[in-house]
């Protein structure tokens, strides 16, 4: 299997050194993101993020489907994960990495375990029909810290969506077409987001936040901790590497609630920006001119 070229011992000792003086290779503050930017498509349930030089897509589908025999009143939701060679020379089609399925496993617990999305309402006949969900989430480039960057496209993919709108009459189910009827968004409950930490040092004593490719080959620990606005944690994945200690990790809980508050307004502006850019004269429009009249 094809492996990313690790860096020279010149190049760890450098960061590491760099590290130890408090500076970063880009210049930033060990609590910093590098810079987020999310566009959204022309379809609903499109999602463009990019952090720094991470880039990540994610698209949302919907389709009508029979529900699982054990959950007959549960809609179907589930995310899958691609990691092309063009995001790396490290990554194989059709042989997901230790890195894919990591990735699929942390933005499955945050997302779905924790019942982002209120899956009982994609039920639309119990045990016969329901609206099945599907994320897609595609790397287009790789430049570190993929967790949190997919994870952010996959909420705003999810909370831009809109699916069509049905109605049962006399036992006949009906799918109405964007021209029939407006398409409505899915129920959501909470928006989780992953914040992920590295360590360094001999002891981990050395936090990063959003690391880049370059830091994340040399680091001896991370940690992702998944959250929502209100402060519920989700997850804390700490796999392997240096232990940390339990006040170190602590700190960086709390900081993680403030980036976390910062991505979900980051998104609620975007969410609403977007809405506005779509609804030209809309139906918008025509409430407010009803209210002034």
């Amino acid at each position: 299997m094809p492996r990313e070229a690790e860096p020279s011992l010149n190049e760890r000792q450098f960061v590491l050194q760099a590290l130890t003086e408090n500076l970063r290779l880009d210049g930033r503050e060990f609590d910093k993101y590098r810079p987020l930017e999310l566009t959204f498509g022309d379809e609903y349930g499109v999602a463009d993020v990019t952090l720094g030089k991470t880039r990540v897509l994610a698209k949302t589908s919907a389709e009508v489907t029979v529900p699982y025999v054990d959950r007959p009143l549960d809609g179907i939701f589930t995310i899958a994960t691609e990691l092309s060679p063009m995001t790396s020379p490290a990554f194989e089609l059709n042989r997901p990495t230790e890195t894919e399925v990591l990735l699929s496993r942390l933005i499955e617990k945050t997302v779905r375990r924790s019942g982002a999305m209120d899956t009982e309402s994609l039920c639309l006949v119990a045990g016969q029909k329901c609206w099945s969900v599907r994320v897609d989430v595609h790397v287009l480039s790789h430049d570190g810290n993929l967790t949190d960057a997919a994870c952010f496209a996959v909420v705003a993919a999810l909370r831009h969506f809109r699916k069509p709108d049905t109605s049962m009459e006399g036992g006949v189910l009906t799918v109405y077409t964007p021209a029939e009827r407006e398409p409505v968004p899915l129920s959501w409950l909470h928006s989780p987001f992953c914040v992920t930490w590295s360590f360094y040092g001999e002891e981990g004593e050395i936090a990063l936040l959003d690391a880049s490719w370059s830091e994340e080959q040399i680091r001896v620990g991370s940690c992702t901790i998944s959250l929502n606005r209100h402060g519920e944690i989700c997850q804390i994945a700490k796999l392997g590497g240096t232990p940390v200690e339990a006040v170190a990790l602590l700190q960086c809980t709390n900081v993680a609630l403030t980036k976390v508050k910062e991505f979900s307004t980051f998104l609620d502006k975007k969410l609403a920006e977007d809405a506005k850019r779509r609804d030209k004269g809309g139906l918008m429009a025509e409430l407010s001119a009803e209210n002034d009249r």
